[in-house]
């Protein structure tokens, strides 16, 4: 798991605020954690966290590289609107399975566990096999600046609601909801030896795709679907689509 930084979201515009800005309905956050992401006005990734109730304040779970920048949006969206945006020293702790007292489950996947923001230590776990398993992209692996969420599965991962209402980059996003088919997105992939990530996928001599984390015999893949039929390599590794 990358490092982790917690801000928090204060003043009585805070729901309305975050809800003009991020891809799910902050809303929700009353009944537990809400995965979002924020996207860039045409639509691309920015940074993409858990959005978590502190009494009437809201925190937002980012990862650390990431959370400067999201700091400085923030405040750069705020103008008028009646909300402080701060950096707290809280930490993220986090462990498998089912969430214990003080605990939220992951709203994901069940497979990725709980997270805490309490003190308590994290349960150590090969987290990588776990989101190879469950399809999971990581901040600054398989999420980067060029991605749309759509084809990174936020719609599966329960990241993204289109019944809210505006956003920034929502209508990139609603649009290939309702307009196209994805043709390009996250999979897994079996894999037969290793290759550093961000390798190049090739489909004979063609580009077919990026491979990204890898376990088990397993890794994620950022795929041309139509390019994923048959042998592919990354370097000197062998790939198979698993659909």
């Amino acid at each position: 798991m990358s490092e982790r930084k917690v801000l928090r979201v204060s003043g009585p515009d805070a729901e309305q605020f975050l809800q003009g800005l991020v891809t799910n309905d902050v809303m929700r956050v009353k009944d537990g954690p809400v995965y979002a992401a924020m996207l860039t006005p045409q639509g691309k990734y920015r940074a993409d966290f858990f959005l978590v109730a502190d009494g009437d304040d809201i925190l937002i779970d980012v990862a650390q590289p990431l959370s400067t920048d999201l700091l400085r949006a923030l405040t750069m969206y705020k103008l008028r609107a009646k909300v402080t945006v701060a950096e707290t020293d809280l930490t993220v702790s986090r462990g498998p399975g089912a969430a214990p007292d003080g605990a939220f489950d992951d709203p994901r996947d069940p497979r990725m566990g709980w997270r805490a923001y309490d003190g308590r230590p994290s349960v150590e776990t090969d987290w990588d096999a776990l989101r190879v398993d469950a399809l999971i992209p990581e901040s600054e692996i398989e999420l980067t600046p060029d991605t749309f969420i759509l084809e990174a599965g936020f719609e599966r991962l329960s990241g993204v609601d289109f019944k809210k209402g505006c956003y920034v980059g929502q209508e990139v996003t609603a649009r290939m909801k309702h307009k196209t088919e994805l043709r390009k997105g996250l999979a897994t992939v079996a894999v037969d030896g290793t290759a550093p990530i961000g390798t190049p996928i090739l489909s004979g001599d063609r580009p077919a795709g990026v491979l990204y984390t890898q376990s088990g015999g397993r890794g994620i893949a950022y795929l041309r679907f139509d390019r994923a039929t048959g042998a592919l390599t990354a370097a000197d590794a062998r790939l198979r689509y698993t659909p």
